[in-house]
């Protein structure tokens, strides 16, 4: 699944074969556990998505809610976008550094950290990206790159 019409997050595990839909399904409850206050998970984008709503920062340059976290089932691997980490160089740092203690490869573009499996993951370190950037610090973040 590229992108789902879905309009709830379950409904968009609900598409998904048993499998994937159980690996999603844990993803999402480790993004769910670490996020911080005054972001919002709804469907955006065709997959999972963490936001800051419109309401409290209604200033982006393409009128959408600015993401702080996407999670996709593609068609050869599952995506877990971590703009979290894309807009802090420390906290991508943190999690290259994480995955190579642990011994794994990290499979990530800009922001977007691609797995198949449950063990492809350092969820530790995932859950402390996560947890790493309040709102507030995310607009300033988000501001300040837009200023350059």
């Amino acid at each position: 699944m590229v992108s789902s019409k879905a309009a709830t997050p379950e409904a968009y595990i609900a598409e998904l074969p048993p499998e994937g839909a159980e690996l999603i399904a844990h993803v999402r409850d480790l993004v769910n556990a670490n996020l911080p206050d005054r972001y919002v998970e709804r469907m955006n984008w065709g997959m999972i998505s963490w936001e800051v709503p419109l309401e409290r920062y209604p200033n982006t340059y393409n009128g959408q809610p600015l993401t702080y976290a996407g999670l996709a089932a593609q068609k050869n691997h599952n995506a877990l976008y971590l703009n979290c980490a894309y807009s802090s160089e420390q906290e991508e740092r943190k999690l290259r550094e994480a995955y190579a203690a642990a011994g794994k490869k990290l499979d990530m573009g800009k922001s977007c950290l691609r797995f198949k499996r449950r063990d492809d993951l350092v969820e530790e370190a995932i859950a402390a990206a996560i947890a790493s950037t309040p709102v507030e610090e995310f607009i300033a973040q988000y501001e300040a790159a837009r200023m350059r």
